[in-house]
């Protein structure tokens, strides 16, 4: 049996949920209450000691990190293997994409939006400065030559990195200047079994 802990409006624990569809896989998907501190529990913290969403378990196996997730659902539920791919440079690309969404998104458009939405106490002028470097000299001028972030098809990397990448509109950032984002990101939205993030309003 497989249970996802997270939130709807996570990003990260969209990212699970989202492939756990795609894959058509069956799941429990229990809501863990954030205003309310409910990652904050000594029950909670038992599963995720780091006090964070998402949590996921399958049978007697625990894991947290959402791209962690992500490859252990890739690579004990696709027996296709396109979603992470076995040669070594394919794994490596994808693992360079996976890091930009725990670090430069995390730091970018994670903070904006969490800036606008909880009132995140960060530097809104540096998140912003981010968000545009990042998009300007990496996803946008990759995506305008590519449609996927890795190779001819939709990997593990984009079901990554979408989440925060859509909803950084939320963060009062416009991606109105980004065309091959906008593809990009329709992209995703297009795959069989996609679910959609919940906005914030």
């Amino acid at each position: 049996m497989i249970t996802l802990y997270g939130h709807p409006i996570s990003g990260n624990s969209h990212r699970v949920a989202n492939f756990l569809n795609i894959l058509g896989l069956e799941y429990s998907d229990q809501v863990v209450d954030l205003s309310k501190g409910e990652h904050k529990t000594p029950e909670y913290l038992t599963k995720n000691p780091l006090g964070q969403v998402p949590t996921f378990t399958h049978d007697d196996i625990t894991l947290r990190d959402s791209t962690a997730i992500l490859i252990y659902l890739a690579r004990t539920f696709d027996k296709s293997n396109s979603w992470y791919p076995q040669e070594a440079l394919v794994q490596a690309q994808i693992q360079q994409w996976l890091s930009v969404a725990v670090h430069e998104i995390m730091n970018g458009p994670f903070i904006l939006r969490a800036i606008q939405l909880f009132g995140m106490p960060a530097d809104e002028a540096v998140a912003r400065e981010k968000t545009k470097n990042l998009f300007e000299g990496l996803f946008e001028p990759h995506l305008s030559s590519n449609n996927w972030l890795v190779g001819e098809h939709a990997t593990i990397a984009d079901i990554a990195c979408y989440s925060y990448v859509a909803r950084v509109t939320e963060g009062n950032f416009s991606l109105d200047t980004y065309p091959a984002i906008q593809k990009w990101l329709r992209a995703v939205e297009a795959i069989d079994g996609f679910k959609a993030m919940m906005h914030a309003n």
